[in-house]
Order: C-alpha cells, then structure tokens, then sequence
C-alpha cells in the first residue's frame, strides 16, 4: 500500500523536515489548551458517561490542562476537514490531537483519499501554530485491529508523532470495548493514559514553568 500512498503525498508537494528515529526535540507550546479532534472515538461514545469517561475527560484530568472534545459522532474525515479551520479559529490550541478515519474505513472510503483529507488537516493545524499528535485508526483485517499504514506515511512525511499502537491493543480486547469498534469507559481510561504517556515523551506538555 504505500508504494500508492507515499507518491499521493508527494504529489501534495510536502517535504520531509525529519528522518524517522531522530528524537523530536522539546516544543514551545504557546499555551496548555488541548484540542482533541475527532469522532465517536474522541466524543466517548460506549462509555456511559462521556463527559466525565471521554479520553479527552481523563487526559484532562492527568494533564491539569483544558481538553477541548471536539468528537463527533459518525464523522469522516471529508467532514473534518471542513470543520476544523472554525475550532482552530475559536480555540487556538497549544496542542491539536487528530484522530480519525475510522467512519472512512467503514465507509469503504479510498485510502488515497482518506490520506489527502488529512494530510490538508494536518496543514492546517501547523498553519496555525499548534503543535500535533497524530493517533493511528485500525481496519479489522483477519489478524485483528491493525493501524493502517497511510497513518505512520503521514508521520514520516510529516515528522510527527504517532500513537498508533493504542487503540488497536484496546479494540482487540474485549473487556475493553463496549462494541466491536469503540472502547468502553476503561478502554478511554487506557487510551488517555496511553496518549498522555506520548506527549510527555515527545514533549508536548505544556510547561508552566516558562510562563511570564
């Protein structure tokens, strides 16, 4: 697949600012808000609360910081990419996580097209200056929940980082889920920590200390 994907990217006329393996180094948040954008993953939907049960509710909690939920439920990445210049506008987050592609999937939508549609999201979200966590999507194939490989191509491309183990291990165990594509409660509750644990490795925290 990615000998189709990588020339789409390069097609976008994107240019590769890192090698994979280098350590990314320490970023400049602007501020602590978090935008958490995405869809019936990011939103908590199978948690009988979201609000409170939601990853962008627990990593809330863990981060001390404002987690914006922008979820919405059933959501493709073609309409993502139409809201997002709005909540980018409304929010100016120190920290955009994009999650999504998961509707495409089951949509039957080309991978082709659900990489450019992120691909121009993630434009979007470094054009204003916020720093980025990409989260990888799984496809259901014979062996299981798998992160599909444009995920890790944008990444590269990109230099950005990447969760993309994390929701695959949470969907391919049932007590974690509350149907067979979203986690339950204690599934979001992994997730976040999962999520958490990444953006103190790639240094995207926000850093209170540094603050005038």
């Amino acid at each position: 697949m990615r000998y189709i994907l990588l020339p789409v990217l390069l097609l976008l006329g994107l240019t590769i600012v890192m090698k994979k393996g280098e350590e990314m180094p320490q970023k400049d948040l602007k501020n602590g808000t978090i935008l958490a954008f995405g869809d019936s993953l990011t939103y908590g939907y199978g948690s009988d609360d979201p609000g409170k049960e939601s990853y962008p509710a627990v990593l809330s909690r863990l981060t001390g910081e404002r987690v914006i939920n922008a979820g919405v439920n059933g959501e493709t990445t073609g309409e993502g990419l139409r809201r997002i210049d709005r909540l980018l506008r409304e929010y100016r987050p120190g920290l955009t996580i994009l999650c999504l592609g998961g509707n495409d999937i089951l949509q039957g939508v080309s991978h082709k097209q659900i990489l450019a549609n992120l691909a121009a999201m993630i434009e979007k979200i470094r054009a204003s200056d916020s720093e980025l966590l990409l989260i990888g999507v799984p496809d259901f194939g014979i062996l299981g929940p798998k992160s599909l490989p444009l995920y890790s191509d944008l990444a590269d491309h990109y230099a950005l980082p990447l969760e993309e183990k994390a929701l695959p291990e949470i969907l391919n165990d049932r007590r974690l889920k509350s149907d067979p594509i979203h986690p339950n409660a204690e599934g979001y509750r992994l997730l976040a920590e999962k999520i958490y644990e990444k953006l103190k490795k790639e240094g995207l925290l926000y850093d209170r200390e540094k603050e005038p």
